[in-house]
């Protein structure tokens, strides 16, 4: 399959309509698990099955292994760029999550805060490897520096963890405890559900260092 950005199909744009948009953020929910086993574990085929919709409806929205993985890393960049802005108002993380971590979504606003940012980044790391091969097949404009892009990256993650703790050191802690929980799951010494919950007790605890305002 052609990977230069001129080759590649048009995607389709965002759907508005709500039923639409729930079927397209369904997409790329699944789509994650995949993208963080690498693009080539990527098969749209399985991606339509297992999110439940038509296979030509996925072709419609993502032509192609490599738009979808990037269209996954821009929503995912999109929330890392709304964090690193400040907090924002209401409980952070998702019904699920908090449901696996086995506390109440009306618990401490500062650690839901700190969790739902740290969550976001500890995914994007984990799918870091594929959207690394979108990259370096140009589907990004020709001279992009992928390393500086990265890096970027970095520095946004950082800020979204330090805006949520009110703490340069604690999000150091977090984002150290991230890259280890990324490298333990890469290796098979945990598992997704094993890290996750690692990482949720992680920042419930760092979120009491938070300094009084």
């Amino acid at each position: 399959m052609p990977e230069n950005h001129s080759d590649l199909p048009p995607m389709a744009p965002t759907p508005t309509l709500p039923r639409q948009r729930l079927r397209y953020t369904r997409i790329l929910e699944v789509a994650a698990g995949f993208a963080r086993k690498g693009l080539d574990s990527v098969v749209l085929s399985e991606v339509a099955a297992k999110a439940d919709v038509p296979l030509g409806t996925l072709y419609r929205y993502f032509p192609s292994a490599t738009q979808l993985v990037l269209a996954l890393y821009r929503k995912q960049l999109a929330e890392l760029l709304a964090a690193a802005e400040g907090p924002q108002p209401g409980p952070v993380p998702d019904a699920r999550s908090e449901t696996r971590a086995g506390t109440s979504a009306a618990g401490n606003a500062p650690a839901q805060a700190l969790v739902g940012v740290a969550m976001e980044i500890f995914h994007m790391r984990l799918m870091q490897p594929a959207v690394e091969q979108c990259l370096s097949k140009a589907v990004y404009v020709k001279g992009t520096d992928t390393t500086r892009l990265l890096r970027e990256i970095d520095s946004f993650a950082e800020k979204a963890v330090t805006a949520a703790s009110g703490d340069a050191a604690v999000s150091r802690v977090v984002l150290l405890t991230v890259t280890g929980l990324v490298q333990s799951v890469r290796c098979r010494r945990l598992s997704l559900f094993e890290a996750e919950g690692d990482l949720k007790k992680a920042c419930s605890l760092l979120s009491r260092c938070r300094p009084a305002t």
